[in-house]
C-alpha cells in the first residue's frame, strides 16, 4: 500500500483555499442526502420498525469517531486515511491489516450498488434479476474501461437535484401521516419506541446496518491540505456533516416509519422506500423516487467500481498484492483494465450468490474495524503519548472504541464470520510475502 503518510513538500503544497461550509458542502455530497433509503428496508426489518432509533444510534458512533478523525488529521494532515492513522501510530501490520479491512469496503461498494440498482429497475421494467445484474455489471465495467468519471460539477448538481427530490417527498409524506387523524396514543412515538415490537438486540443489529447512512463522512479528511484552518475545521466539518446527516436521516425515515408501520410486509425488502413514497404519493411519487434513487446508485456504482480499481492499483504498484496484474494500466485507456475487470467479476458473482443485507453488513464489518482503528489511534497519539493530555482525549476515543465494536459484534454472525475470514486471509498472504521477499534476499 502506498506511504500516504509522507511529508509533503512545500513545492507541491496545495491552495488552502477551503473554508468550514465548504468541508461540510463536500462531505454531505459525498454522503448524499438519500443516503438512509436504499437501506430503509433491510434497517426496519431488522430493527423491528425501530429504524429512527437506529439511524440515531449509528449516529452516535460516527459523532465520536468524527472527533477521532478530525484529531488524528492535525498529525497526519496529508494522509487522510484509516489506514495511515493506524500504521503511523501502531505500526506497518496494523496499519496492513486496516486497510485490508478498507479494500473489502471497496469491493463489496459496487457489488451492493449493483444488487440495489437491479431491484430498483426491475419495479420499472419486470426483467428476470440476474438479466439487471449482468445489465448492470457490464455497464458499471464498460464505462470504467473507457476512463469516463463522474466530475465533481455533476455530483454537486445531482446532490441538489435529490435534496429537491426529498423536501418534495417529506411534503408529500407530513400531509399523508396529518390526514391519518385522529392518531392512536402514543403514534408518533413509535418510530422511536414501540413496547409491541423492541428488542435491543434487534435494534442493535439494525443500528449495525444504519451505519451505511453514514459511510463517506471521513472523506473529508483527505482535504486538510487544502482546508484554510485544517486544524480546526476538519474536526468540525466531520462532526457536523455527520450531525446534518443523522438529522436529516432521521426526518426520512421518521415519516417512512410512520406511512408503512407493518415493517414486516413489504413488496420488495431492498426497495422498501420507494413503496412507502408511493403510498404516500401514488405511482408518480414512487416512479420519482424510484427513479432518482437509480440514478443515484449508478453513478455510486461506476464511481466505486472505479475506486477498487485504484486501490487495488496502488496495492500492486507497492507488490502489497502481484504486482504483474494489479499494477497493470492499459496502454491505450491508462486505465487500470485487469482491475477494473476483476471488480465487475466480484459484483457479478457477488450480486449473484448474496444479499444485499449481506453485502452491506460485511461492507460495514471492515468499516467499523477501519473506525475502531482510528480511535484507538487517536487514544495511544493524544493520552498515551500525548504530553498535554485532557480527559477527552481518554474518554471520547475508548467510548468511540466500546461502541463501535458493540455496534460491529450485533452484525449477523454470517457476517462477521466472512468478516473475519477475510481478515485471516490478509495475514496470511503479508506472511508469505514476507517469507517471499525473505527467501529471495
Amino acid at each position: 500500500m502506498p506511504d500516504s503518510a509522507a511529508v509533503t513538500l512545500p513545492d507541491t503544497q496545495l491552495r488552502r483555499t477551503l473554508s468550514l461550509s465548504d468541508l461540510v458542502f463536500y462531505g454531505i455530497i459525498i454522503v448524499q442526502p438519500t443516503a438512509p433509503m436504499p437501506v430503509y428496508g433491510v434497517v426496519s426489518q431488522e430493527a423491528r420498525g425501530h429504524v429512527v432509533t437506529a439511524v440515531l444510534g449509528a449516529m452516535i458512533a460516527m459523532l465520536l469517531t468524527a472527533v477521532s478523525y478530525g484529531r488524528m488529521a492535525r498529525v497526519y494532515p496529508s494522509a487522510g486515511s484509516a489506514y495511515a492513522y493506524v500504521r503511523g501510530e501502531f505500526g506497518n501490520f496494523p496499519g496492513y491489516l486496516v486497510g485490508w479491512g478498507i479494500l473489502l469496503d471497496y469491493l463489496l461498494n459496487p457489488l451492493i450498488c449493483t444488487i440495489w440498482c437491479s431491484k430498483a429497475a426491475a419495479n420499472i421494467l419486470p426483467l428476470p434479476y440476474v438479466v439487471w445484474v449482468m445489465f448492470f455489471v457490464v455497464l458499471f465495467t464498460a464505462m470504467n474501461l473507457r476512463g469516463v468519471q463522474a466530475s465533481a460539477r455533476t455530483n454537486l448538481w445531482l446532490t441538489i437535484a435529490m435534496s429537491v427530490v426529498v423536501a418534495y417527498t417529506l411534503i408529500y409524506m407530513a400531509r399523508y401521516v396529518f390526514h391519518l387523524a385522529p392518531f392512536q396514543p402514543g403514534y408518533f412515538r413509535l418510530p422511536f419506541y414501540n413496547p409491541g415490537t423492541f428488542s435491543f438486540g434487534a435494534v442493535s443489529t439494525g443500528t449495525a446496518i444504519a451505519t451505511l447512512t453514514y459511510i463517506g463522512f471521513d472523506s473529508i479528511s483527505t482535504l486538510s491540505e487544502e482546508a484554510r484552518n485544517p486544524r480546526r475545521d476538519i474536526l468540525r466539518a466531520t462532526v457536523f456533516t455527520c450531525l446534518i446527516t443523522g438529522i436529516i436521516a432521521a426526518l426520512e425515515v421518521y415519516f417512512a416509519q410512520l406511512i408503512w408501520p407493518d415493517f414486516r410486509h413489504y413488496p420488495d425488502v431492498d426497495t422498501a422506500y420507494s413503496f412507502v413514497a408511493g403510498r404516500a404519493g401514488g405511482r408518480a411519487l414512487f416512479h420519482l423516487v424510484n427513479g432518482m434513487l437509480l440514478v443515484a446508485t449508478i453513478g455510486s456504482g461506476i464511481t466505486a467500481q472505479m475506486g477498487v480499481a485504484r486501490l487495488l492499483f496502488g496495492m500492486g504498484r507497492d507488490s502489497a498484492l502481484p504486482k504483474r496484474i494489479f499494477a497493470h494500466v492499459s496502454a491505450r485507456t491508462r486505465v487500470p483494465n485487469y482491475n477494473v475487470l476483476f471488480s465487475g467479476a466480484v459484483a457479478l458473482v457477488g450480486a449473484l450468490s448474496v444479499s444485499y443485507q449481506l453485502g452491506a453488513e460485511l461492507l460495514n464489518f471492515g468499516a467499523f474495524l477501519a473506525f475502531t482503528a482510528v480511535n484507538a489511534s487517536a487514544f495511544l497519539h493524544y493520552f498515551v503519548r500525548g504530553h498535554n493530555r485532557q480527559w477527552t482525549h481518554a474518554v471520547l476515543p475508548l467510548l468511540g472504541c466500546a461502541v463501535c465494536l458493540y455496534i460491529c459484534s450485533s452484525l449477523r454472525w454470517q457476517a462477521k464470520v466472512a468478516g473475519c475470514v477475510w481478515l485471516a486471509l490478509g495475514a496470511l498472504w503479508a506472511l508469505f510475502r514476507k517469507q517471499a521477499m525473505s527467501s529471495s534476499v
